[in-house]
């Protein structure tokens, strides 16, 4: 077969960092003679040359060449171009992995959008990734339709006969950003760029040695000497005008203005921030007119602002105010509808601890920092805008995978509120208060949630701030009751919204990946169950939302013996919002025993038995009497942070008496 796709690999010195991308290369689900991996030994000292010549030994499709330290990814990447016999070429770093099946479904999306590049969705473990970019599937996207120039990394697919045609390779020698240089330029030569954002395809890490080459300080005068080839790329190939400066303000945002601002700059070491923003200053002034600064959001305006008038202290000043904005959110309500959770919340900005306030003049919103007069005048002269465009705050509803990272978007439906200060005239705060649907069966841009634990969050975008927190340390009473398990679609899923401990945060466990489905049962009572004796049936009242009926298993057990009998067994949905757990039972073969029961409730995959506190004390003459089993309920519940309440208050007696005790103890001293 022709191979498809070749996987080059640079590689240096990476140890056991390295195992996880072999593993991942070799559970591709791509037919072995349908792809290769090229690993390119860039001089490694460690033992991983050794490990890799025996990976090529064991497998016909990996392959090993090696070659003397060249200093950077450059030029075993070009190598691994040279020898690459794939229709595409996927690079991969020797620290990071794949999804098992990234390289067949980026290469049938590529062939099937007849791209020259496919960017596959990536995840983040310890490094940043491109968020908007991965919001939905773009078959046909280009640098003026999609933010694809957010991401430069080299992660991605290229047609080799593209690549080939234009000559595009990489710089060579131990520098920086070479990868900007060579996806920038495929970018504006392509025919077309497909971003496939419905499957996670490229996971990358952040090694626990913080080894990886782009978390090394660098040299400034270097760093961005080469930033500039990236900006020289883009004016080779585009016209002066709008797109341009659209281009351009990647490099003036990501690598300039963040680098100035809040903690970033804050935790660096006085000479090299300072020494940092004489660098960022110079090709800031030498390089990019006011277009470039003035698509930006106000707060990254003001930075830009400042940088070009060369206020170093200013800049300080700003960061340690950015440095105290965060986002809070409180969760006022949860409910399953129709198999659909809904999520209600209010979420806004705070700086230090206290509501973010803006100003009304009349005729606009404005930020309000703490700046000098001056500051903000020389700030207006260069054209920044410091109006607060608060029409434009949004908070996104993100799931966020535990284990894997791997984030998802959710709709939301919001309100934009304003709230005066007290005693400040012209002065408010803005509230967000949004309805959110997180459809189990959809939530993963369009597919169903994989089996894990699924963090909620919410992120908040105003003004040039993006912020994180979680939702349910701060709940409402009403938020609390709607909390329950749900088993959706066919085959089913079992989704369950808990309080993570100790902090109380909503978390969605898909197709039990904890133990909190056994907490869910600690309250059933002996009034939750009703036994008939002719014919013989069970029906247990569980706090689960069901759509129609689905099919588990019951398991019950002998508490003397050990014996099981396994019973099938039913979920209904009840109108009150709960389902019916309902089993024939086999009274004769139960008769003259006190039987435990456990529960498996559909989920896709293995799933997990749960025991219940109770029991049936069936008799010799097959009478039956439900027992609940105190003591197995009393731990469960010892254990659930889910389920704790605050102490009820106290009653009008009560107030009374204590205030009487304090009085008598009082006239006592």
């Amino acid at each position: 077969m022709p191979i498809k796709v070749s996987v080059v690999i640079p590689v240096y010195n990476p140890g056991k960092y390295i195992e996880d991308c072999i593993a991942s290369l070799l559970r591709q689900s791509l037919p072995d003679d349908e792809y290769e991996a090229i690993f390119v030994n860039d001089g490694s000292t460690d033992d991983t040359p050794a490990r890799l010549d025996r990976l090529a030994a064991e497998h016909a499709n990996m392959h090993v060449i090696h070659q003397e330290a060249s200093g950077w990814s450059g030029k075993p990447r070009n190598a691994g171009i040279a020898a690459a016999q794939g229709e595409f070429i996927q690079f991969v770093d020797n620290d990071d992995w794949l999804g098992d099946e990234a390289l067949e479904r980026m290469y049938n999306y590529g062939v099937e959008n007849k791209a020259d590049v496919i960017v596959g969705k990536m995840v983040g473990k310890g490094r940043g990734v491109p968020r908007e970019l991965f919001r939905k599937n773009r078959p046909h996207a280009t640098v003026d339709n999609a933010p694809l120039i957010d991401s430069l990394t080299p992660h991605k697919m290229f047609r080799k006969e593209f690549l080939d045609r234009h000559n595009l390779r990489y710089m060579e020698g131990r520098r920086r950003l070479e990868d900007h240089v060579f996806v920038t330029e495929a970018y504006l030569r392509a025919e077309n760029v497909a971003v496939l954002s419905d499957y996670l395809c490229y996971y990358h890490i952040k090694r626990e040695d913080a080894a990886n080459a782009g978390f090394q300080r660098f040299d400034p005068v270097g760093y961005f000497k080469n930033l500039r080839e990236a900006l020289d790329v883009v004016e080779e190939l585009t016209e002066p005008g709008p797109l341009r400066d659209k281009l351009f303000r990647r490099w003036l945002r990501n690598e300039m203005v963040e680098r100035m601002r809040g903690q970033r700059l804050l935790k660096l070491p006085e000479d090299y921030r300072r020494e940092l923003f004489d660098e960022i200053h110079k090709v800031v002034v030498e390089r990019f007119g006011p277009g470039v600064a003035a698509g930006l959001p106000p707060a990254q305006q003001i930075v830009a602002a400042l940088i070009t008038a060369g206020r170093f202290a200013d800049i300080e000043e700003f960061a340690r105010w950015e440095s105290g904005i965060k986002a809070s959110g409180s969760l006022d309500g949860l409910a399953w509808d129709t198999g659909v959770l809904t999520v209600g919340f209010t979420a806004a900005l705070t700086s230090g601890g206290e509501p973010l306030t803006f100003r009304n003049d009349g005729t606009k919103d404005l930020l309000v920092p703490p700046l000098s007069k001056e500051s903000m005048e020389a700030v207006a002269q260069l054209g920044a805008d410091t109006s607060a465009p608060l029409g434009k705050s949004k908070a996104d509803v993100v799931l966020r995978e535990r284990s894997s990272g791997a984030e998802f978007f959710q709709v939301v439906e919001i309100t934009r509120e304003k709230v005066a200060v007290e005693g400040r005239e012209g002065h408010f705060r803005q509230v967000l208060r949004a309805d959110s649907r997180v459809d189990p069966l959809a939530a993963a841009n369009g597919a169903a949630l994989d089996a894990g634990v699924w963090d909620v969050l919410v992120r908040i975008s105003s003004c040039g701030w993006s912020k994180e927190t979680r939702l349910g340390a701060v709940r409402s009473d009403a938020a609390g009751r709607g909390r329950g398990g749900a088993v959706v679609g066919s085959p089913s899923h079992l989704v369950l919204p808990y309080w993570t401990d100790p902090h109380g945060n909503l978390s969605l466990d898909v197709d039990q990946q904890t133990d909190r489905l056994s907490y869910e049962f600690a309250h059933l009572a002996s009034a939750d169950v009703t036994v008939t004796t002719d014919p013989g049936r069970l029906v247990v009242v569980l706090p689960f939302h069901v759509q129609g009926e689905s099919a588990a298993d019951l398991k019950l057990t002998n508490a003397e013996s050990g014996r099981a009998v396994a019973l099938p067994a039913t979920l209904t949905a009840r109108v009150t919002g709960d389902a019916d757990l309902s089993a024939d039972l086999p009274l004769d073969e139960l008769a003259g025993g006190e039987w435990r029961l456990e529960l498996t409730p559909p989920s896709t995959g293995d799933g997990k038995p749960v025991a219940l506190p109770l029991a049936l004390d069936v008799s010799a003459s097959g009478g039956v009497v439900v027992k609940r089993l105190a003591a197995a309920a009393a731990e469960l519940a010892a254990k659930d942070p889910g389920r704790r309440r605050p102490a009820p208050r106290p009653g009008a007696t009560t107030i009374l008496r204590r205030a009487a005790g304090k009085l008598r103890r009082a006239l006592k001293k």
